[in-house]
């Protein structure tokens, strides 16, 4: 079977992309896959073995089927996803649509409130001043009004993100007015839509899903941060954050997260795999989906292939499970 491994990407998680993507190709049976390594440049080029592909389209048109290891705009939004659908090349991952609003933290929201599930409330703002309100409809507010709101709605410290970015990229905690503005600023160099949200202080967990139709979800793990949230430093940088599997809550608090975790995966009408990432909130016990990630980090240490190793599933099985799927 030919087997295109395409990783790197255009996006500001290349580096972490080109991990992810050596790992796969390390862990795929080359008994059963011709495989063939390409990489997008942080600049577009597209590249096999070393080598620029001058003609794209034929090269993947020549494939059984496409693992896109792609992380971030470009990638894990529905871009690649339409490009392999126009050409029907089968694909592993989640389709265009669930993959354009799960990387789309403001439409992720809307589509889960729909669902009726718990998450943490939100302020949307685009272009650093307009505030988009629970109708979609626009207002224009000074810095100082922008402020008062999230007092007013939220509360302060609020987490602030740009709504179309992945690993933590331009996240910031903001702790009050000036904070606020400027992690607004931060987080619109990475997208022109910034999400803010209230602050759930608690336990960060993870469950894994994987499926087309009958979808199986992992037991739950939980992330110990280094520092003060889950940044992309304490993501890749720094040692000291760890993981726990299963997490240390109750096994009815893993069923129900595991419940959930179907459910918003159904809700986005999600395809072979996801990671949902949740808190379970300190003083409630209560828990918040805070987002789907659809192409999950596939380091040796990253949460998604850890979860389906303690299901007694190994990575190379995993793989081939998630090919399988995507000829499906």
């Amino acid at each position: 079977m030919k087997l295109a491994v395409i990783y790197g990407g255009m996006s500001s998680e290349h580096d972490v992309s080109l991990i992810s993507g050596r790992n796969v190709i390390k862990n795929l049976d080359d008994k059963k896959y011709d495989i063939y390594p390409i990489i997008i440049e942080k600049n577009g080029e597209w590249s096999l073995n070393g080598k620029k592909i001058k003609n794209i389209i034929e090269t993947l048109k020549e494939m059984d089927v496409v693992f896109p290891v792609l992380h971030g705009k470009y990638g894990e939004d529905g871009t690649i996803q339409g490009m392999l659908e126009m050409f029907k090349i089968p694909y592993v991952g989640c389709k265009t649509l669930s993959s354009s609003i799960c990387m789309d933290k403001v439409y992720t929201k809307c589509v889960l409130e729909r669902a009726n599930i718990n998450q943490a409330k939100y302020i949307y703002i685009k272009n650093e001043n307009i505030y988009v309100n629970e109708e979609l409809e626009t207002l224009e507010l000074k810095n100082d009004e922008i402020v008062e709101l999230v007092e007013e709605k939220l509360k302060f410290p609020v987490f602030v993100k740009p709504s179309n970015s992945g690993s933590s990229v331009g996240v910031t905690k903001a702790k009050n007015g000036p904070g606020l503005i400027k992690a607004i600023q931060n987080a619109s160099v990475y997208d022109t839509k910034v999400l803010i949200e209230e602050e759930i202080k608690g336990k960060e967990v993870e469950c894994a899903v994987l499926g087309n139709d009958n979808i199986k979800a992992s037991t739950v793990g939980e992330i110990f941060s280094a520092d003060e949230f889950y940044s992309y430093d304490a993501k890749y940088n720094n040692s000291e954050s760890k993981t726990k599997i299963p997490a240390e809550i109750s096994k009815e608090k893993i069923e129900e997260i595991r419940n959930i975790a179907i459910k918003a995966f159904k809700a986005v009408d999600g395809n072979g795999l996801s990671r949902i990432d949740f808190f379970i909130q300190e003083e409630t016990d209560k828990i918040y989906i805070n987002e789907i990630n659809t192409m999950p980090g596939f380091t040796e240490i990253s949460m998604y292939p850890q979860l389906w190793k303690n299901s007694n599933m190994k990575y190379s099985e995993l793989l081939d499970e998630l090919i399988k799927l995507a000829i499906k």
